[in-house]
Parts: C-alpha cells; sequence; structure tokens
C-alpha cells in the first residue's frame, strides 16, 4: 500500500488545523506522529482514514484519490480517540459483529486476537463493565482483527499498565512484519521512538520530519 499526502490543508470554521502537508507512507513502515493535544495529529489520521476531507489538497490510496475514486481506504482498521462498542455485548461478541460487516476474520481468529490484547475470550461481562483498560485493549482488538493493510492507532496506550503497553508493543511489531502500513500518535515518547520507523513531529498544523534536539 501506498499513501501520497499531496499538499493537504484542512481549515475548521475558519481555523487552519493542518496546513499544507505533504507526505508518502508505504506498506510495512511504522510512521510516528509527535506532537501536544490539538497540534493536529488526529485530524491527519481522521483524513487519511476518510472520515473528513480535506480543505485543499488531495490524498491517494494506491493511486486513487481519497473522496473521489474511493470513499475510504480498503482494508482499514483504526482506534482514534476513544474505542466505541455496545455496551450490552461482550467482549466477542461485540467483535463478531465486527467480523460481519466483512466477513474475512472466522470466530477461530475473534478466539485469537482477544488472547493477544490480553482478554478472556469466554469472560460473561459486559462492555459498560470493562474498566477503561480493557476498553482499550478491546479497542486495540478491534484495530487489527481483520488483519488490514493500513492502521491508524491513535493513543494506544491510554488507561494501560505495563503489561498493557507491552502488549501494545507485541501486536503492532506484529502487524509491521504482516507488512501493514501502521500510523501511531502516543503520548509516550519512549513507547513512540521504540516502535516508530519515522516519527514526525506535528505542530501548529505543520508536519515535518522529527529532529532530535543536540547533545
Amino acid at each position: 500500500m501506498k499513501i501520497e499526502i499531496q499538499q493537504v490543508t484542512k481549515k475548521l470554521q475558519g481555523v487552519t488545523v493542518l496546513r499544507d502537508v505533504s507526505l508518502t507512507l508505504e506498506s510495512g513502515v511504522i510512521y510516528g506522529l509527535r506532537g501536544v493535544n490539538g497540534s493536529g495529529k488526529t485530524m491527519l489520521m481522521r483524513l487519511i482514514a476518510g472520515l473528513i476531507r480535506p480543505s485543499s489538497g488531495r490524498i491517494l490510496i494506491d493511486g486513487k484519490q481519497l473522496g473521489r475514486e474511493i470513499s475510504f481506504p480498503s482494508e482499514m482498521g483504526f482506534l482514534i480517540e476513544n474505542p466505541a462498542f455496545l455496551d450490552g455485548y461482550t467482549a466477542a461478541r461485540n467483535l463478531r459483529l465486527l467480523a460481519g460487516i466483512r466477513k474475512v476474520a472466522p470466530e477461530e481468529r475473534i478466539r485469537e486476537v482477544l488472547q493477544e490484547v490480553g482478554l478472556p475470550y469466554e469472560d460473561k461481562r459486559k462492555f459498560r463493565q470493562f474498566s477503561l483498560g480493557m476498553k482499550q485493549r478491546l479497542g486495540i482488538a478491534g484495530a487489527v482483527l481483520e488483519h488490514p493493510n493500513l492502521l491508524l492507532i491513535d493513543e494506544p496506550t491510554n488507561a494501560l499498565d505495563t503489561d498493557g503497553i507491552e502488549m501494545v508493543q507485541r501486536v503492532l511489531l506484529a502487524e509491521k512484519r504482516r507488512g501493514a502500513l501502521i500510523v501511531l500518535a502516543c503520548h509516550d515518547f519512549s513507547v513512540l521512538n521504540r516502535l516508530s520507523d519515522k516519527i514526525y513531529q506535528v505542530k501548529e498544523g505543520c508536519v515535518t520530519p522529527y529532529a532530535p534536539p543536540a547533545q
């Protein structure tokens, strides 16, 4: 997969939230986004996902323009902001509903991905009874359930303990080895630095290669 972001600007209510962004992203690479809250990281992910449209510029997914030739990237998984599932369903049943859309993830994959993120397959608790950490784990499971070509992961370590952070690293590195293109935003720079092949600084809507401070 190849994503070309060409001179993209996004304005909301007259405020420029992303300014003239140009990037080329390719499969098998983890791209880290570094920046404070409100810098434009989540907005960039929403644009790549096709959830919003650029005010100017264009985004090409394997040569096809997002919003014109295709509505969304095919085979995409994402965790953007808070995980959203049905409150009255178990983890497994929520994933079954998700899997039912494209019908490419069998029951065995649901069992497998729950094990990967550290949630019991047989757990009868409903999503509303989950801790914040359990909800986050299920969000990650939902994102990688179908082994998508594109993964957009926003603050995956939120509400997770040390074991949970290690789980995130294992899961994302496994997806990278499989060939996924991963865009990752994480406030924990040690995690971002460990996982990312390339890091971009997002500051006041501008996206530039991250340069570590001189020692």
